[in-house]
């Protein structure tokens, strides 16, 4: 196994620049995730697909997810608030898997057939669009923040995107095969991820907020060796 090296820490000013980068991003996220909560909620309620209205409040999670960094970073010195916020984010994550298991399971449970609806394809295609990039940009600012929490609400983002991928291939499936039973199967296997995350987030694994020259600790103190995803070199530019 290769060594990783924790990356250098960013200049104040840096740092500034990337806790504004991230408030953006996080505001980004929030507004587009109501547009598609409302949207996703009602097509599903028209249509009677449970993965539409599942879908929908998923979206909901992803606002609680944006507003957890955007409180995190209102604070003057946001690492403060680090494992606050990791915390938070490991519910919204749970809340998440918890969700998508019930209903998974009662779709498959009622084997109910839901009506084809062209607006819901058409929702999950753009998020497949817009959410790679949402994501992407909040890992590379997480990165270069050494902030797991914001890293973690990358990984909402893209669970978001897998979450529209199962829901376009089910309401693909539905409406030309019938096979209603596609994407809460898939939905079950989404669960098991965000179960995973959610647990990662809560102990704080894999990253440590950069601090002044010479230091490797974290937010809390302790001794802190940088790993995963946060800490891959070269990742902040």
């Amino acid at each position: 196994m290769s060594a990783v090296h924790a990356q250098p820490a960013p200049s104040a000013a840096r740092r500034t620049a990337l806790g504004r980068r991230a408030r953006l991003l996080a505001g980004a996220s929030v507004v587009y995730n109501v547009i598609e909560a409302v949207i996703a909620v009602a097509a599903g309620l028209a249509a009677g697909s449970v993965a539409l209205v599942g879908f929908g409040l998923d979206s909901v999670v992803e606002v609680s997810s944006g507003l957890i960094v955007l409180w995190q970073f209102r604070h003057r010195l946001p690492e403060s608030r680090e494992r606050q916020a990791l915390r938070l984010m490991a519910f919204s994550f749970l809340a998440l898997a918890a969700y998508v298991t019930v209903e998974s399971v009662r779709a498959l449970v009622s084997g109910g057939e839901p009506d084809a609806s062209p607006v819901g394809i058409g929702l999950a295609l753009a998020s497949l669009v817009v959410m790679p990039f949402l994501s992407w940009a909040q890992r590379r600012t997480g990165r270069a923040l050494g902030s797991r929490a914001v890293v973690a609400d990358s990984t909402q983002t893209l669970l978001c995107t897998y979450l529209s991928a199962v829901l376009l291939l089910g309401l693909v499936l539905n409406a030309t095969l019938g096979w209603g039973w596609a994407d809460p199967v898939a939905g079950l296997v989404i669960a098991v991820v965000a179960v995973r995350e959610g647990i990662e987030a809560w102990r704080g694994e894999g990253c440590c907020a950069p601090g002044h020259p010479g230091e490797d600790r974290d937010v809390a103190g302790a001794g802190c060796g940088c790993a995963g995803a946060c800490c891959t070199p070269g990742s902040g530019s």
